[in-house]
């Protein structure tokens, strides 16, 4: 039987405003933020797309994205394994801080770990096992689960090339669509939004 996995970013927060690091720490929804999660509530109410099941990350920033998606319709849990990746000590300072991205490489790799942050590879395996888990259950057909963009962004790479994994953009509140089935994620598509004329 094929399910259908929803990933989702949550909406614009004040440290993406200011461009800080956020990934255990949290910020709120800014308005823009809300708004997007409003307009994604939208989509999948024109698309006539519904759970049966919804989760989030334990952060606030994901809890409230959900629940404006789903207009608080609907019970959901929260899950650490959903979480963003950890950043140890860069949490909550300046984006102009982060390590030197290398030409070509799909991620940071271990350049947080000496700071008390992950790998990316074990932001990876906690997507991939919590995800699973989550698909795994028998009542599950079409979930929602809102998390985080550095956290999607290494689990789409599980299961997708990197040179299509490049043309995506993980924007606040963008959505990934996946199918599973016999333990398998197949990716679908991903669905951006035009925010422009709400930040008018």
């Amino acid at each position: 039987m094929t399910k259908t996995l929803y990933l989702m970013r949550h909406g614009q927060t004040v440290f993406n405003m200011r461009h800080k690091i956020q990934g255990w720490c949290d910020s709120p929804l800014t308005e823009l933020g809300i708004a997007q999660a409003k307009l994604a509530a939208e989509y999948f109410q024109k698309e006539q797309i519904t759970f049966d099941h919804a989760y989030s990350s334990t952060a606030e920033r994901a809890c409230d994205t959900l629940e404006l998606v789903t207009n608080q319709s609907m019970p959901y849990k929260r899950l650490k394994g959903l979480r963003e990746w950890h950043f140890g000590v860069f949490e909550g300072e300046s984006e102009d801080l982060n390590p030197p991205h290398e030409p070509g490489a799909t991620s940071y790799g271990d350049a947080f770990v000496k700071f008390g942050g992950e790998d990316s590879l074990e932001v990876q395996n906690r997507m991939d096992t919590t995800l699973r888990e989550i698909m795994e259950q028998a009542d599950h057909e079409q979930v929602l689960a809102v998390g985080h963009g550095g956290a999607m962004y290494m689990f789409i790479q599980k299961w997708e090339d990197f040179a299509r994994v490049r043309q995506i953009r993980f924007s606040n509140c963008c959505i990934l669509k996946f199918t599973y089935e016999a333990g398998e994620f197949q990716f679908v598509e991903a669905i951006n939004h035009d925010f422009s004329a709400l930040s008018r």
